[in-house]
């Protein structure tokens, strides 16, 4: 082994460990210029010289070079001739408008939404309330509901972020037994499409508020589920439409205080059958501190919208109090786990 293979195996000094961490921004500035300027698509059809995407993206060709390289150091990239690029599988999906995209999701992700709320991180931990609304004067959902095209991202940056919950879900969780399956707050409907798409016998209503409406039209046309899925309009802290007997919600209760969860989950309640299921799509933490992707979202949580993530007891309690009983928790090939209710 020679000596410079052996450095690289030590572990970084824990001051070498904390600089890394703190330098974390720096790497989604490259991603959000990548983004923005659309170096994927560019790169889409075959490899360009800096001068070539200099001019397709005007830019400066020698500091776009110095952006290229970093990328390319990164695996983004691959500089093939010199001063010539090309895409690699991991920017293959910052390309525009193929399956799996994650262009949207990392314009939003690095976008004002996100990194002003968490800019301010220390005003939530200080205050317990969400930075979101000190910088934005309403919470996130109102701000959402005023902001129709940045809704519109929104949507679609969950599809990119959550992209490999739905199937997981899918094939951890028999639907088949089910005639009426619910999606509460699903968006465009890409869970309940995804879990129709394996289990051909259930009929699918997505419950979201108006403004979803026409994205989700198109969603679920994309998906071929027109015949199969009925949007329904309106907001879960009114109340949730009665007659199916799944209700699914994925991703909500972590989003909200817990007195807007209970409020939420009592709406579920009155419109449940005493046999019908509640399905709660979340990322249960681990009750100790070990590693998980849930805690990292718990802080966006706080910042933002001022929910957060939970433990198998906290759900329990929380489901408890909202008169169901938690009857198991399903782990996925995802970080998300399945927590199953049913009315107490």
């Amino acid at each position: 082994m020679s000596q410079d293979t052996h450095a690289q195996s030590e572990p970084m000094p824990p001051q070498a460990q904390l600089i890394q961490m703190s330098m974390a921004h720096q790497v989604s500035s490259l991603l959000r210029v990548t983004a923005q300027l659309k170096l994927a698509d560019h790169l889409a059809e075959r490899p360009r010289t800096v001068e070539q995407l200099a001019q397709a993206t005007k830019t400066h060709a020698p500091s776009l070079y110095r952006l290229m390289r970093t990328l390319s150091s990164m695996g983004l990239f691959a500089e093939v001739g010199e001063h010539q690029f090309s895409l690699t599988p991991l920017s293959e999906p910052l390309r525009s408008g193929v399956p799996g995209s994650v262009l949207t999701s990392i314009l939003t992700i690095t976008g004002d939404l996100f990194t002003r709320s968490l800019g301010n991180l220390l005003y939530s931990v200080q205050t317990g309330k969400t930075a979101f609304e000190k910088e934005y004067g309403m919470p996130v959902f109102d701000w959402l509901g005023n902001h129709p095209e940045e809704a519109s991202m929104f949507s679609d940056t969950m599809v990119g972020f959550h992209g490999a919950e739905p199937p997981a879900v899918a094939a951890a969780y028999d639907f088949s037994a089910f005639k009426i399956i619910a999606d509460v707050g699903g968006a465009t409907g890409n869970l309940l499409t995804t879990i129709l798409g394996k289990y051909p016998g259930p009929r699918g209503l997505l419950f979201d508020l108006p403004h979803n409406a026409g994205d989700a039209a198109a969603f679920i046309q994309t998906r071929s589920m027109a015949d199969r899925v009925t949007f329904q309009p309106g907001s879960f802290f009114e109340s949730i439409p009665s007659g199916p007997d799944l209700y699914l919600m994925s991703h909500i209760i972590h989003d909200w205080s817990e007195d807007q969860c209970l409020t939420i989950l009592a709406n579920c309640r009155k419109a449940m059958a005493p046999n019908s299921r509640l399905l709660l799509i979340e990322m249960v933490l681990p009750s100790d501190n070990s590693p998980h992707p849930g805690k990292m979202l718990d802080i966006i949580m706080l910042t933002a919208p001022g929910g957060q993530e939970r433990t198998e007891s906290e759900y329990r309690t929380l489901l408890d109090k909202a008169g169901f009983k938690l009857t198991r928790v399903v782990p996925t090939e995802s970080p998300v786990s399945i927590v199953e209710a049913m009315p107490a």
